[in-house]
């Protein structure tokens, strides 16, 4: 277990109140995919230039789409594991799953993770999504404690009920929904822990190189960002024509804050091909 260090200070810690803004994916085909958010998870189309899409809640933009008709699905790359895009009811997660069963849309996984509901599924282009609940947050065990209690799986009919006891008409995934952590693929455990924690300041809560991944949080959230080798160490980083992740957004509270992140990641050694391109 890796928690922070204790000799750290704030000033080489993120803001506690960062939060995570719009995942930019690259593909060859923006009307397909945002069909995909749109049609079956209630995203919300805010903009369309050239072939380029946006696409949110009604709010702040949740997924940004560059077309690029040349863009190619590569494998055992550096990149995306699943973004979480978070709901703020169990009603609305209840509302996702039943989309989901009604339109047969394929699922990798129904998990409780006693932090957080996850409900696991790739979107067409194969980016991993994970649909998530939070539950409150006195209810959290320890990150300890939730790795020795393990996964379990969601009660499905207990949370499909959800849709029961609130009759409001759905409407498309709620203006509140917020992208919750981002996970990645990386090709150097310890290298990507060090260039997170030491640069960009997120407290490592959790690194275990015999299980290959490490999770990274500011303030006292569960988790930000995750980061695994599951697709292998010494992984090459995606081409530039790569179908998937190009960039996240890690949205800071000051211009302050800002430039102190900046000046970490300027003096930090590159992480080169540790940690999957982003922002």
């Amino acid at each position: 277990m890796t928690t922070a260090h204790p000799e750290r200070t704030a000033s080489v810690r993120i803001a506690p109140d960062m939060r995570l803004g719009p995942v930019h994916y690259r593909t060859p085909d923006a009307e397909r995919l945002a069909a995909f958010y749109t049609g079956i998870l209630g995203f919300t189309i805010h903009d369309r230039s050239g072939g380029d899409i946006r696409l949110g809640a009604g709010g702040e933009d949740l997924i940004r789409l560059t077309q690029s008709a040349d863009a190619k699905r590569y494998r055992r790359t550096t990149g995306l594991y699943h973004t979480a895009f978070l709901a703020p009811s169990r009603w609305a997660l209840a509302h996702l799953l039943r989309s989901i069963a009604q339109t047969r849309t394929p699922v990798q996984g129904l998990v409780d993770h006693h932090t957080h509901l996850a409900i696991y599924l790739p979107d067409t282009d194969g980016n991993g999504i994970e649909l998530a609940w939070d539950y409150p947050k006195e209810q959290w065990p320890s990150f300890e404690d939730a790795l020795q209690l393990g996964n379990a799986p969601i009660d499905v009919e207990d949370l499909i009920a959800e849709i029961g006891r609130d009759p409001s008409p759905w409407t498309g995934l709620p203006r509140d929904t917020v992208v919750g952590h981002v996970h990645l693929h990386v090709a150097d455990l310890g290298a990507a822990a060090a260039f997170y924690r030491d640069a960009v300041g997120f407290d490592c809560v959790f690194s275990d190189a015999r299980v290959g991944a490490a999770f990274f949080r500011a303030g006292d959230y569960h988790h930000h960002l995750g980061a695994n080798v599951w697709a292998g160490a010494g992984i090459p980083a995606a081409p530039d024509d790569a179908i998937g992740l190009i960039d996240y957004t890690v949205v800071l509270p000051d211009a302050g804050e800002v430039e102190r992140v900046a000046q970490r990641v300027a003096q930090a050694a590159s992480p080169s091909s540790a940690v999957s391109r982003s922002r």
